[in-house]
């Protein structure tokens, strides 16, 4: 009897331990990637080449030899250290994903996984025929699963169906959610995907702001927002396509109603409480994991979000949620909920979620897209859709948004202080030789050999390595986070950048916009060697007229006016104006791009090459910018004589840049601090009064312009 009490104990003990260390299993966080180097040159070998593991985030780049010059491919990068999604077992999967600078996948592969039923029911190999499909698909679309097999990816209007896996739908779902929310943060931080916001800095939903809103206030708000189409409306946008005229009661009833749909952020609780009746509230909100968003779809009409043959429990075959111009994937709940609201007309309801993972923001607007179908054909029918979005948008107060404190960006800076100590030397050398203008230029080869050392470096190190290629990008931005009352914290994730504006901001007080564009510009200093290398070819030099000049360079503050009034007056512009700007291109990328863009970069290098600095002085709207905030210059740092433009001209016509006008005064708007006029200003040589006063042993007056 104690014996088998003694077993008995044991028995219970042991199962104890083991029910201890199975919690422990799924409760311990996962753990950091396990892939290093040399294992990933052993499945992506010759000719692609792996870098170094970036020091900011856990990824490595891809590179491919092509000619003399090396090309990034993509990134590469595991699941598990940017979405680890737990997986059906409770433990999260581990997926290698090889994204392209583009945004698309090149390749995705199971490193690790506890998906019970690929490990005891069907084997592994569907797992891996699943993942294969991501193959050759992009972030920037709409990417869902289908339960009915067809064999590959297809395209659906604005949706990519890939085949899901009998027997093993969650376990899809799981790893879908883990690619893609993976992928989007690495997309966000490496690639510039959804402009500059961090997808650890997110806003979160308010927990602690309850209020009762009414039926008035909810509309007021914006909150329960409407999308109603009359038939008219959607017969109006299929018309000139091959659509048009199919709806045949559309075209019998035009003012017949086809949608009226109410959308709600109910994971919020102000108007979760306010549309939901207690009950429901409730069983919504033991539903969702911390983090999680819930969207309420109303409904009543001949058309909704979901068709007929929608099965609960999936994404929404009819509706797209997008944030940022990017695709994030919300599923049905599958709840019946209870509205504190009783409306007079039969209604339908829906509530989807969209996991923490996904990466949604609470303070950026959310597009809803109702996609209209319509068949045209019989046997093989022609499918034609017209998506019409509502942008929905949540009161600031029902959300916070991360400060951008030492938690976030310190660390970046702690791993970069390297670069950002040779930078602010850098800076320091500069200003010193600027301050001390007489024994810069007391030798002309002094001169020449410091400023093709110093522009060398501009470009080597502050452009194609530490990436500090200060752009037009950086003022669109500031603008856009003071146009949405958002902070300027993100700016502190590129230090290199910041260290350089703060010196650049304080040239501007002393000296004006030619201390960047001059010499911190790597574009700029691009241009100069182009310049170089074509006088060495003996390539025609081109000098333009005076008047002729003066209008080209207008052009650049319409550049700028056009780029700046843009994230105003057409915000989705914006990224496209930019690119007026080779920058990225020449330097960000190495000229890794499409052809397009490399062509375009070539082609202003080529002009650079025969009209000096033709980029710069004619079309750069960030010189525009300089130039605009250059005019608060304290100090007329350029000394003239009362003979320099009156008679004598040759700083005038040495002037490449065509900065000193007919009289001898020196426009610092288009100054670019090269230094050659104060050269052949201290020079008895070449400048005519000097030389003049050594026959006369005359006095010869300065005069500071």
């Amino acid at each position: 009897m104690n014996w088998s009490r003694a077993c008995a104990g044991r028995r219970r003990i042991a199962a104890f331990i083991l029910t201890l260390a199975a919690f422990a299993s799924v409760c311990v966080p996962a753990a950091a990637g396990v892939l290093t180097r040399d294992m990933l040159e052993k499945k992506f070998p010759s000719p692609l080449m792996i870098g170094q593991k970036d020091d900011a985030i856990p990824v490595w780049p891809v590179f491919r030899q092509n000619g003399t010059a090396t090309e990034l491919v993509g990134y590469l990068f595991e699941s598990i250290d940017f979405a680890a999604v737990p997986g059906f077992s409770g433990v999260p999967l581990n997926l290698l994903v090889a994204l392209d600078a583009g945004g698309g996948f090149l390749d995705v592969q199971v490193i690790s996984h506890h998906e019970p039923v690929f490990l005891d029911g069907l084997g592994e190999a569907p797992l891996h025929r699943f993942v294969g499909q991501y193959r050759g698909l992009s972030l920037k679309q709409n990417i869902a699963i289908d339960t009915a097999r067809r064999d590959g990816a297809r395209a659906d209007g604005g949706t990519v169906h890939i085949d899901g896996v009998a027997k093993a739908t969650a376990s899809v779902r799981i790893i879908n959610q883990s690619v893609l929310s993976a992928a989007l943060k690495v997309a966000r931080k490496k690639l510039g995907f959804s402009g500059l916001r961090d997808p650890d800095q997110i806003a979160r939903v308010r927990q602690d702001v309850n209020e009762a809103l009414d039926a008035r206030a909810l509309a007021a708000e914006g909150v329960f927002k409407p999308l109603v189409l009359r038939n008219a409306d959607v017969e109006k946008a299929f018309a000139g396509t091959a659509g048009a005229g199919l709806d045949e009661r559309a075209a019998a009833h035009p003012g017949e109603l086809f949608a009226d749909m109410r959308f709600a952020y109910v994971s919020v609780p102000s108007i979760g409480r306010s549309l939901l009746d207690d009950a429901s509230w409730a069983r919504l909100s033991e539903r969702l994991e911390p983090g999680d968003h819930a969207l309420l779809v109303q409904w009543r009409g001949r058309y909704g979000p979901v068709s007929d043959d929608f099965v609960a429990g999936t994404v929404p075959d009819r509706l797209i949620l997008a944030q940022g111009g990017l695709p994030i994937e919300m599923r049905d709940m599958d709840l019946d909920l209870s509205l504190r609201r009783n409306e007079d007309a039969p209604v339908s309801t829906k509530v989807f979620r969209v996991i923490s993972q996904a990466g949604l923001d609470p303070s950026q607007p959310l597009d809803f897209a109702l996609r209209v179908t319509r068949l045209k054909g019989m046997i093989y029918p022609e499918r034609i859709g017209q998506d019409f979005v509502l942008s929905y948008r949540l009161p600031q107060r029902f959300y916070t948004v991360p400060d951008g404190d030492g938690k976030s960006w310190l660390p970046v800076w702690k791993q970069r202080w390297r670069e950002i100590a040779l930078v602010a030397a850098a800076l320091a050398i500069l200003f010193i030789a600027l301050a001390r203008q007489s024994a810069l230029v007391a030798s002309a080869r002094r001169l020449a050999l410091f400023r093709n050392i110093y522009l060398a470096f501009t470009l080597l190190f502050i452009g194609w390595y530490a990436q500090g290629q200060l752009s037009i990008v950086n003022i669109t931005s500031v603008l856009q986070a003071v146009k949405e009352g958002r902070g300027l914290g993100f700016l502190l994730y590129d230090p290199v950048s910041v260290v350089l504006w703060g010196g650049v901001l304080v040239s501007l007080l002393i000296w004006g916009r030619g201390t960047f564009c001059g010499w911190l510009c790597p574009f700029g200093a691009l241009q100069e060697f182009s310049a170089k290398l074509g006088r060495w070819l003996r390539l025609p030099q081109l000098r333009l007229r005076s008047a002729a000049d003066a209008r080209l360079k207008s052009l650049k503050y319409v550049v700028l006016a056009a780029v700046a009034g843009s994230v105003f007056a057409a915000p989705a512009a914006t990224d496209r104006l930019v690119e007026f700007e080779p920058f990225k291109t020449a330097v960000t990328l190495l000229f890794v791009r499409s052809w397009p863009f490399v062509l375009y970069a070539a082609g202003l290098l080529l002009a650079g090459a025969v009209c000096y600095k033709f980029f710069c002085r004619y079309l750069c709207p960030l010189g525009a910018g300089l130039a605009l905030l250059g005019r608060v210059r304290l100090l007329p740092w350029l000394a003239r004589r009362a003979q320099c433009g009156k008679p004598c001209q040759t700083c005038r016509h040495r002037c490449a840049y065509q900065a000193i006008r007919q009289d001898g005064a020196i426009r610092y708007d288009e100054c670019f601090q090269c230094m050659d006029c104060v050269a052949i200003y201290h020079d008895d040589g070449r400048c005519a009064p000097l030389m003049l006063e050594k026959k006369r042993g005359a006095v010869i007056p300065i005069r500071q312009v």
